[in-house]
């Protein structure tokens, strides 16, 4: 298991496109590691196209995305027809490799697999995971949804805009944010620093603590 801020693991493994060694993959650019449970299932083909859909917004923000289940490569390339099907895209080429796992090496070692959802031989299949990681190979996010359960993908590019933006500045992106809302100082940050960090449009909300802890600006643009 992998915790939060801890090197992502590096493997190789056979893909749709070929071999793929993860971490010379990644190269410097962020990431997206999600698993599903089946090829050739309702849920997951919605979620493929949709991600295939939102492929230009991952690539905005220099995000390679990539795919995974217990299937075979050969199941992957056959499913792939129906996935660019159903979503009506029309590039000849699927635009993110899916990694086969048929022998479970890594969904067992990331802590992927669903006990409670079996292939119909028997053996557990891989949840619903979604990782972020970082152009320095550390985990930023771990999710892991029930087989049950669609992704929200809109709510992974929020993460990825917060988390980029955060890492740029010393800032905290409050509840429902989204990418261009107002956001809250770190609470590290002393007064005096936030005053030459962000000038003097800093709004302090009144609170009957007394404590000025609740200090919002608008989000930082980068220059």
């Amino acid at each position: 298991m992998v915790l939060l801020g801890e090197i992502f693991p590096n493997f190789t493994a056979n893909s749709d496109i070929g071999q793929i060694k993860f971490h010379e993959w990644i190269g410097d650019s962020w990431a997206i590691l999600f698993s599903h449970p089946n090829d050739f299932t309702p849920v997951c083909t919605t979620e493929l196209a949709r991600v295939a859909k939102l492929i230009p917004e991952f690539e905005k923000r220099s995000v390679k995305v990539i795919a995974l289940s217990c299937n075979s490569v050969k199941s992957h390339i056959q499913w792939i027809k129906d996935i660019k099907a159903y979503g009506e895209i029309t590039e000849a080429n699927f635009p993110y490799p899916i990694i086969e796992d048929e022998s479970r090496t890594i969904v067992t070692a990331l802590g992927m697999l669903d006990p409670d959802e079996v292939d119909s031989t028997g053996l557990p299949v891989s949840a619903r995971s979604v990782f972020i990681i970082d152009p320095k190979k550390k985990m930023r996010l771990s999710i892991l949804y029930p087989a049950t359960t669609g992704r929200n993908f809109d709510e992974i590019l929020r993460v990825i805009d917060s988390l980029q933006l955060t890492d740029k500045h010393k800032v905290a992106t409050p509840v429902d944010w989204k990418n261009g809302d107002d956001v809250m100082i770190q609470p590290t940050v002393n007064d005096k620093d936030a005053k030459s960090l962000f000038g003097d449009d800093i709004k302090v909300i009144s609170l009957p603590s007394g404590k000025p802890y609740l200090r919002s600006i608008q989000q930082p643009i980068d220059s």
